[in-house]
């Protein structure tokens, strides 16, 4: 626990001070309870960036002793420097970093998913879910990022989940320095 401890305070400082975006403590703890909770067999992540998020997720998972994360980056860059954190935390046999386009990659995700988190480009929440439907399985759950501030841009997202699955918004004080107050989107996926 103190790599990863060491590695998320350098992460999250590293995030602050080169304005990346990230999830902030409160919304990376209720994801990571949520994944504690559901228990998954495979999380996929859309939009890694330096693997903030994919670190709190790839803990519980380690935690629980369950499961991987299978996460998308479109910048090779920040696919480098994610997977550098991940060994940095001892957490590199949790995950599987892809780097490319988000829909094309999960287009070609043969294996079930239980868990799809979306925190990519806004525009692209339902395109990536549409590409990954067919892996869902009944009862996955999907947590979607930015719901409050990037509401207008995936509204579309937002309409078909909130018209077809069980959803709720859950608010947060963010406290960042591009933004105070934003939420993520819970549904629950049924055929």
């Amino acid at each position: 626990m103190p790599k990863f401890n060491d590695v998320m305070e350098r992460v999250e400082a590293e995030c602050t001070e080169r304005h990346i975006p990230m999830l902030g403590r409160d919304k990376a703890i209720f994801l990571a309870d949520l994944v504690t909770s559901k228990r998954p067999s495979l999380v996929v992540e859309c939009g890694s960036a330096i693997g903030y998020s994919g670190l709190w997720i790839a803990d519980r998972l380690r935690a629980i002793d369950s499961g991987c994360l299978l996460t998308v980056e479109v910048d090779a860059g920040r696919v480098s420097e994610a997977r550098a954190n991940y060994e940095a935390a001892e957490l590199s046999g949790w995950v599987d970093i892809r780097d490319g386009d988000a829909q094309r990659v999960l287009s070609t995700i043969e294996e079930e998913v239980d868990f799809l988190f979306l925190d990519n480009n806004f525009g692209n929440y339902l395109p990536c879910y549409r590409a990954i439907e067919d892996q869902l399985v009944d009862g996955a759950t999907i947590l979607a990022d930015n719901v409050g501030i990037g509401e207008n841009e995936m509204r579309d997202y937002l309409d078909h989940v909130r018209a077809n699955f069980e959803s709720e918004t859950h608010w947060f004080e963010v406290g960042l320095p591009w933004v105070d107050r934003d939420a993520m989107e819970v549904s629950i996926y049924t055929r």
